[in-house]
């Protein structure tokens, strides 16, 4: 049954060069496999994010990957360290690029290709 095995997260990109330089040097994930069609970044436990060569990148907004932290202002504040733009959403009332969904606390950044990936602790 699925339920037993890992799931690999899967990415748009029309330039695989700067998609390695935001997830290697701005989120700090390590390239584990590589060819000239997909990039394969190692994350937490065996969980992986692959993005894959496209002619046309993704049109859809809606997020793509979150991941679960356990302190969302720190890692919110390491990923601006670095460089990425963590959201702040007037709609969702964000406080430092931090927003109180009820379950979790929540913050998005988007990558290079547009698309939109989030942090997530959960309460």
């Amino acid at each position: 049954m699925l339920i037993e095995h890992l799931v690999d997260v899967m990415m748009l990109s029309t330039d695989l060069a700067v998609a390695r330089s935001f997830y290697e040097n701005k989120l700090g994930l390590e390239v584990v496999l590589e060819d000239e069609q997909f990039l394969t970044f190692a994350c937490g436990g065996d969980s992986r994010l692959v993005v894959t060569k496209s002619t046309v990148g993704t049109a859809d907004e809606a997020t793509k990957a979150s991941w679960r932290v356990r302190d969302i202002v720190a890692e919110v504040a390491t990923l601006r360290a670095r460089g990425v733009e963590v959201l702040d959403l007037p709609d969702l009332n964000t406080v430092d690029g931090v927003a109180d969904i009820g379950f979790a606390f929540a913050a998005w950044f988007v990558d290079p290709d547009r698309n939109s990936l989030g942090l997530l602790q959960l309460r």
